[in-house]
């Protein structure tokens, strides 16, 4: 149980793996995990929502940000936990391996970030209010959160309480994990519907 979500089973952030996440995450694996479809509606999600010359943190990222092409940023910086995959993403300027699961606080100043995003991550996190509570502190007044997410997920280590819910389930526990570390404003959009391939959802706060 987290402890900033008590109302919440008991097993609800349990693993059917329960094994160092390292080991786990150590192949590369530079593949997508959302199909052309729900990338490209992703992309024209960040072009409407970030600034323009604003400093982005990808957390939970790989070797792809979905940013769009021809947005101009002043740093991408980018969070994961396979060092190969990092390394690959072409819009990273700097990035950094760590196990949100181990430990929350994010190397990072405070209020140095106008976005953070994190795509297909979030059903893996242990500690959600926590990871989010330190989002909230190196997000700059007015920054913005966006938490995309499919119906895809390893499923050996994504949290109980992610695999016994729908996407509207999905949707609703996201905003709470927000809502819990701070974030106002909270609301999902649905970008895809998953009638023509993968479903995606992003659901967004502000500091």
């Amino acid at each position: 149980m987290s402890r900033d979500l008590p109302e919440l089973p008991d097993d609800a952030f349990m693993k059917v793996d329960p094994s160092d996440d390292a080991l786990f995450y150590e192949p590369a694996r530079l593949v997508t995990h959302i199909d052309e479809s729900a990338s490209a509606a992703l992309m024209q999600f960040y072009a409407s929502l970030l600034p323009r010359d604003g400093a982005v943190l990808d957390l939970m990222s790989s070797w792809v940000s979905h940013l769009p092409y021809d947005l101009t940023l002043s740093e991408v910086v980018g969070h994961g936990m396979n060092e190969k995959e990092l390394a690959a993403n072409p819009r990273l300027d700097r990035w950094f391996v760590q196990n949100l699961n181990d430990d929350v606080t994010l190397p990072l100043a405070d209020e140095s970030f106008d976005a953070v995003l994190c795509c297909v991550g979030v059903q893996y996190l242990q500690e959600p209010v926590g990871v989010f509570g330190e989002v909230r502190r190196v997000l700059r007044p007015g920054g913005v959160v966006a938490v995309s997410f499919s119906n895809r997920c390893f499923p050996t280590k994504a949290i109980a309480v992610w695999r016994a819910l729908d996407a509207s389930g999905h949707a609703a526990l996201v905003r709470l994990y927000l809502e819990r570390a701070g974030f106002d404003g909270v609301e999902a959009s649905v970008l895809c519907d998953g009638s023509a391939g993968d479903p995606l959802i992003c659901v967004v706060g502000r500091k």
